[in-house]
């Protein structure tokens, strides 16, 4: 039995594992996955090398935004399974010393949610102040703000005539963070997980609670500004945090919308007072045009190394950030930033490197670590996820896009490109489900799929499970500075790290040509060794690690379509 380290900061040198379990697998025929499914892969998780589980939402709920419409914060929703089936889930995965991180939503409720059904209706609910709730302004909508999921952020409650805000789907009403009754519920949630032995929570969109009270207009954008990072968000954190998150050692991560590095620096700082680190996504903003993500855009190569240089240097000794290319909201990353066909190999490698050796907590989404590939979904009957659906109706029906060009933007941008089932083998549906699957499994399946990535020792899944090890073993990784070492090479992302003993180099072809680049002269790469890359270098085969004398590093570097190296230089 393996058991788990009591270190408070365990996480610095961890790998988190993200499951989707609606898509992770189905333990029989219904078509969904669920938590005995999550049980019986545990040792498929063992033997990858991650230190903890991050489950999206299992609560229960109507599934209006699959799992992030709760309805009810202390019970698992009967299509994923018990709260026995929790319990041995928490059980087993301890014992082989893996980590549970929830999933918690508390910027907004499900409308199915008790709170919100007493509130309907009826002005004088003790649950109406849960809520946000605002008169018509000259007989129409309060404000011009906008639903993160298209059209206005305010629904009318035909008998009270008044609006409530819902910041994402109209079935999720935004709570009243001002009313303290409601930060005490929230208090309560959180500790009965954290009571049942839970090792941690990742805090959905957290950065939105705290909303301008004067409720205006926006007269420049969609009212973002007047929400995002609000006025006493970190003051709600921190009472959060210290009521609940340090009394049980949690580790915290929260989702940061539209945030900035300064406040970042806050919500994740080293004194631990609000979180122990935070997921920003400007990085995968790289590929919209002009800022507009419903567009089908290449990246933008130079500003996607800025935007790291920004947050690696910015967060270096002040705070702590995610690592992550994927998750359940974002695009397959091979498929997104590599190349699925010819080079889905190497180019799955070359991008894990890329962020595994930054500061930073990396997370793996499930299928990410066996290189799993965007659906190519050509029909709009192919897709589920309502963020899509309703931005095909707006800019088809309602705008001038083509239902051509709308299908190409939503084989690019989708969020359903994520919730594919997993691909475990090649029986009936990629071995997830004896049953039709809720969601199409992609085509490829019988060519990419966890017993494959198993049996080869060249695979994906072996290469992320070296970098889950390199990040326990040099120290460098975890403690390092962060200095781009081409800011305006146009093919080329190498970045070095550097601690007093160490100096560890990551050199990364971002392109499907040979390309070439001299090391700065400040680098001794005498005695220096490779460590980890996606090619053969002489008889070191980097791809696993081992293989007796490592190749003299030359200062000239020749890197092959989507290559990656990591060099280590010890003093």
């Amino acid at each position: 039995m393996t058991t788990i380290i009591q270190d408070k900061e365990w996480w610095k040198k961890a790998t988190i594992y993200q499951i989707y379990p609606k898509s992770f697998c189905d333990s029989g025929n219904k078509g969904t996955g669920d938590i005995q499914g999550i049980i019986s892969k545990l040792d498929y998780l063992k033997l990858l090398g991650v230190d903890a589980i991050w489950l999206t939402p299992i609560y229960d709920s109507p599934m209006i935004d699959n799992g992030y419409d709760i309805a009810d914060y202390y019970t698992v929703n009967p299509d994923f399974g018990t709260m026995a089936d929790f319990d041995e889930l928490l059980k087993q995965a301890h014992q082989r010393g893996i980590r549970i991180v929830m999933d918690i939503v508390v910027n907004h409720t499900s409308t199915a949610h008790q709170w919100f059904q007493s509130a309907l209706g009826d002005v004088n609910s003790p649950y109406r102040d849960f809520y946000i709730w605002k008169d018509p302004v000259k007989g129409d909508i309060p404000n011009n703000w906008q639903s993160k999921f298209g059209g206005s952020a305010w629904e009318m409650d035909e008998k009270t005539s008044q609006y409530y805000l819902h910041l994402f789907a109209k079935e999720q009403a935004d709570l009243n963070w001002e009313n303290p009754k409601v930060r005490e519920e929230v208090k309560q949630v959180i500790s009965f997980w954290a009571e049942k032995g839970v090792d941690g929570f990742r805090l959905d969109v957290i950065n939105l609670i705290s909303k301008q009270q004067d409720y205006a207009s926006d007269d420049v954008g969609d009212g973002r500004r007047f929400y995002t990072d609000g006025p006493r968000v970190h003051e709600y954190l921190q009472e959060i945090s210290e009521a609940v998150f340090q009394k049980y050692g949690s580790v915290t991560v929260g989702e940061m919308s539209s945030t900035t590095l300064e406040h970042c620096q806050q919500y994740s700082s080293n004194d631990g007072k609000e979180l122990s680190m935070v997921f920003n996504f400007h990085h995968l903003k790289a590929d919209y045009e002009n800022g507009e993500k419903w567009t089908n855009a290449p990246f933008d190569f130079l500003q996607l190394k800025q935007i790291f240089n920004h947050w690696q240097t910015g967060l270096n000794g002040k705070g702590w950030g995610a690592l992550f290319w994927c998750n359940h909201d974002q695009p397959r990353v091979v498929s997104r930033l590599g190349n699925d066909t010819e080079y889905r190999l190497e180019s799955a490698k070359m991008l894990a490197a890329s962020v595994h050796m930054m500061q930073g907590t990396p997370y793996i989404y499930q299928g990410e670590e066996i290189g799993m590939t965007n659906p190519g979904y050509t029909e709009l009957s192919q897709y589920q996820d309502v963020e899509s659906t309703n931005m095909y109706d707006i800019m088809v029906n309602h705008q001038s896009t083509s239902h051509d060009e709308m299908i190409k933007i939503l084989a690019q941008k989708s969020r359903d490109n994520s919730r594919t089932p997993m691909q475990w083998d090649t029986s009936e549906f990629a071995g997830f489900s004896k049953g039709l699957p809720w969601l199409e499994v992609a085509k490829n399946y019988l060519d990419i799929n966890a017993n494959q990535a198993v049996d080869d020792p060249n695979s994906v899944f072996y290469f992320y499970q070296r970098l889950i090890q390199l990040r326990k073993e040099v120290d460098v990784i975890t403690s390092g500075s962060y200095v781009d070492l081409f800011p305006e090479h146009n093919a080329i992302f190498a970045y070095q790290r550097k601690s007093d003993k160490q100096t560890l180099i990551c050199l990364n072809n971002y392109y499907a040509d040979e390309v070439e680049c001299v090391l700065p002269e400040h680098l001794n790469v005498e005695g220096a060794r490779y460590l980890l890359g996606n090619y053969l270098l002489g008889d070191y085969l980097l791809d696993k690690g081992v293989g007796g004398e490592s190749s003299a590093v030359s200062r000239h570097q020749v890197l092959k379509p989507y290559e990656t190296k990591i060099i280590l230089i010890e003093s």
